[in-house]
């Protein structure tokens, strides 16, 4: 397949928008493969994604030859061409969602590269070294937060990340290490907050006898649980589940959303307005 760019759009809602998209990229003889949009009305605002094959193309020129349309119709827009995202997986002691990463990872399935695998726990050393990837335990305790952080930070850098995946790490990031960290940042948790806030979601659910359980991927923000969220899902579970099956069925839950919000945000098809994103299949 030929090699495709990615043009997401968002900007007020006027006439004519997906006309001027279009004629730019038909002036220069792109051949558009996926084109959606989509208009919020309550906000006025009208969201974009094209995607284009680069051949014949000054790829160099693309950005400088559409910024004078993005300020015309004041649009706030971005242009990605083909590039292997870096990314760093933190994680805890739970293995579930860095285990199918890094499967996925193995059979071609993520559009980047898993460049590091930090922790505040050794657990997870021989799986990610076994797997290729450079492994950094960072531990931390409330005496050692700051400086644990800006090890982290430094670890970014250091391996020139560009999305940072929170695969089940148990610790609350400070606003300052949230600013810090490159590009977006993402989250998987159960859906129980805020009806199951605080520790041992399963067992508060199992005393309540909830018959959906789900599992929420959003992006960071200084505020908790409280980003914009890119993907989510649920399923039944029954009386008869024990708190274990519980854990077990939202592992599973929690695996698939991650993998679903992380493909999203690598193929470049979410964009966040407010606290809210449209994400085009």
């Amino acid at each position: 397949m030929a090699a495709t760019a990615t043009l997401l759009i968002s900007c007020p809602d006027r006439p004519g928008l997906v006309a001027r998209t279009s004629t730019f990229l038909a002036e220069r003889n792109a051949n558009i493969v996926h084109a959606d949009q989509h208009t919020d009305a309550e906000a006025g605002l009208f969201l974009q994604r094209i995607e284009f094959e680069l051949d014949g193309l000054d790829a160099d020129a693309l950005g400088p030859d559409f910024a004078p349309i993005g300020d015309e119709l004041d649009m706030e827009w971005s242009l990605h061409l083909p590039r292997r995202q870096r990314l760093a997986i933190l994680s805890s002691k739970e293995p579930h969602c860095l285990l199918d990463l890094i499967g996925r990872q193995q059979m071609g399935e993520l559009a980047g590269e898993i460049a590091v695998v930090v922790s505040n726990h050794p657990d997870h050393k021989l799986l990610a070294l076994g797997a290729g990837i450079p492994f950094r335990h960072l531990p931390v305790t409330p005496e050692t937060r700051d400086e644990q952080e800006e090890a982290v930070l430094a670890v970014a850098d250091e391996f020139r990340v560009d999305l940072v995946v929170l695969a089940r790490y148990m610790q609350v990031l400070s606003d300052r290490l949230v600013d810090g960290l490159p590009g977006r940042t993402i989250n998987i948790h159960h859906s129980f907050l805020p009806a199951f806030a605080g520790a041992r979601p399963y067992h508060q659910a199992h005393v309540r006898g909830v018959k959906l359980i789900g599992a929420t991927a959003h992006y960071v923000t200084s505020d908790l649980d409280e980003g914009p969220i890119i993907e989510q899902d649920v399923v039944r579970v029954s009386h008869r589940d024990s708190v274990d099956v519980l854990r077990r069925k939202g592992r599973d839950l929690e695996k698939v959303v991650l993998a679903r919000a992380v493909r999203h945000h690598l193929e470049h098809r979410v964009i966040v307005y407010g606290n809210k994103t449209v994400v085009f299949d």
